[in-house]
């Protein structure tokens, strides 16, 4: 399969707060596979309680899980979330994840133009899960 990733880069993410952000140098057609969301595979029993500590966990199934963190170098782990905390208004989601058996990929689900962020849903669990994270730091004090 022919990705896009040679054509990918990090910069500054346009969401406020969110660091780093995944961005396009040349245009992307809607339903391409842009890049493999890669890392350490473990069983979700061995890993599920740094959920909530560990923002790069990418669950397939209840087998198995894509951990990203220690991957640096993998700019799926970049891709950040249009709809999350830190929103700008008109700002949408380009992509969305997809999985193939043990692999987890982005595809556009729309045309992405040149120098356009790869913003991809985290899903409602993920943000619910941060939520109640906050509100407990927010409790301690």
């Amino acid at each position: 399969m022919a990705y896009y990733e040679k054509y990918l880069t990090l910069k500054k993410s346009k969401l406020p707060g969110s660091g780093k952000g995944l961005f396009t140098k040349a245009d992307i057609p809607k339903g391409a596979i842009i890049v493999e969301y890669k890392g350490s595979v473990h069983r979700w029993m061995d890993i599920k309680q740094a959920d909530g500590h560990n923002g790069y966990l990418f669950k397939i199934n209840n087998n198995v899980v894509l951990n990203a963190m220690n991957y640096k170098k993998a700019f799926a782990r970049y891709s950040n979330d249009a709809r999350g905390i830190s929103k700008i208004v008109g700002l949408r989601n380009n992509s969305e994840y997809l999985v193939k058996k043990d692999k987890c990929f982005i595809i556009s689900i729309r045309k992405i133009h040149k120098g356009e962020e790869i913003l991809v849903p985290y899903g409602k669990k993920y943000w619910d899960l941060i939520k109640n994270i906050h509100q407990e730091k927010v409790v301690k004090k």
